[in-house]
């Protein structure tokens, strides 16, 4: 029988796109040996995604050395100046591109520079979170809680200042000094999430924001970077990490995946890729994410935990650390959802199961029932120590 995982994505049919996002396209090159041949970046797969066609600009964005690096590489965008990045009449507030979110995140790119630079702490999945390179994602996976914020699209925003962002993380990392003991971010590094708000191995496909911060970090010995991604970009593996960031693959089955995570890489390529990121310097962990109760829900995840056991080799399986991550989900963003992808809420929407909560941000979402919370964490743990019982869990909420 095939493996569920080899099956390509219900994005492949979905509104007559692929999975990524755009008209189906021939059989993708084969892939390069890191290091060589021309960067994933300019590569059709990569053009597929964020065929970039109008960028919106803060001029001091635009005119900044990693403005200008942007705009070099997408030298057919119409760019159009704009006041702020957070208010741009027609994009933010416009109810109409709820019918073109997809054609947004792909076709459209918002250059700012991030005005408030704070660390605050998490204590969950990282000690702190940094202030981000970026806002919003090219992908569009149905339960993300980004899109909230901007108001019926939700295009990436790059932050072009990113020396201040590395400069300020420099400072905050020395005035931590030492870890003095272990946590459940890690035993040893203050870690940050870099990460947040968007993804840093899309935004990688745009700029060198991310391979910026991956190198600063290699030399800050007391520190750690996170981010998790359901994208895989092989540009990552040229980055020499040395250890000091935190890759974590976000991980759901395949039924799920294929209705919800859209315009992401498959699920066999996020498990494929954990041991070439490994094996480039990075510290490989997965994020089970986000766990959608649902019939059968518990049969889906143990076909998971045991592939990733039939796959992975032992050397990723000795490092790994997983975060589970239930359903947190948001009527504002159920709205959006019932204008371009209402299948998903028969997964996503289901008050029978959920109750309000106040997230940490101020914002009114919807969580699973304490009770119910509790048993599905419970049975989830039971089967990661049944299936996969190498498999470290770091957090779960």
């Amino acid at each position: 029988m095939t493996s569920p995982f080899a099956e390509p994505s219900d994005a492949d049919t979905l509104f007559g796109l692929d999975a990524l996002g755009g008209p189906a396209a021939p059989d993708a090159p084969a892939e390069r040996t890191p290091g060589t041949g021309p960067p994933f970046h300019s590569s059709p797969a990569a053009r597929h995604l964020l065929p970039v066609r109008t960028v919106y600009a803060e001029p001091a964005a635009a005119a900044s050395p990693r403005g200008r690096e942007i705009l070099a590489r997408f030298p057919a965008a119409e760019v159009i100046e704009v006041a702020s990045h957070w208010r741009i009449p027609g994009l933010h507030g416009n109810e109409d591109n709820v019918e073109r979110w997809v054609r947004v995140k792909g076709e459209t790119l918002v250059l700012g520079e991030r005005k408030t630079l704070t660390t605050r702490p998490n204590g969950r999945s990282a000690d702190f979170i940094a202030p981000g390179p970026s806002n919003g994602c090219a992908m569009a996976c149905a339960y993300c809680y980004v899109p909230r914020r901007k108001g019926y699209a939700n295009p990436i925003t790059v932050f072009t200042n990113i020396d201040r962002m590395i400069t300020h993380l420099g400072r905050h990392i020395a005035r931590q000094g030492r870890k003095p003991e272990p946590n459940q971010c890690d035993e040893t590094a203050w870690v940050y999430d870099i990460g947040e708000n968007g993804d840093c191995s899309v935004d990688a496909l745009i700029c060198d924001n991310t391979a910026d911060l991956v190198t600063a970090f290699r030399r800050w010995p007391t520190a750690k970077a996170s981010f998790a991604t359901k994208f895989v970009n092989p540009d990552l593996l040229t980055l020499d990490p040395r250890g000091r960031t935190r890759i974590r693959f976000s991980l759901m089955p395949a039924t799920d995946s294929r209705l919800l995570d859209l315009r992401t890489s498959p699920m066999a390529d996020r498990i494929a890729a954990a041991a070439d990121f490994l094996d480039a310097g990075y510290e490989v962990h997965f994020n089970l994410s986000p766990v959608v109760l649902r019939p059968g829900w518990q049969n889906d995840w143990t076909e998971l935990l045991r592939h990733l056991d039939d796959v992975l080799p032992h050397r990723v399986k000795q490092q790994a650390a997983a975060e589970i991550i239930m359903l947190t989900h948001n009527e504002e963003l159920l709205q959006v959802n019932l204008g371009w992808h209402p299948r998903a809420e028969d997964l996503l929407w289901r008050p029978d199961l959920q109750q309000g909560k106040r997230s940490q941000n101020g914002a009114h979402n919807v969580r699973y029932r304490n009770d119910i919370k509790a048993d599905a964490l419970n049975t989830l743990r039971r089967l990661i120590a049944t299936h996969a019982p190498w498999l470290r869990v770091r957090y779960a909420f």
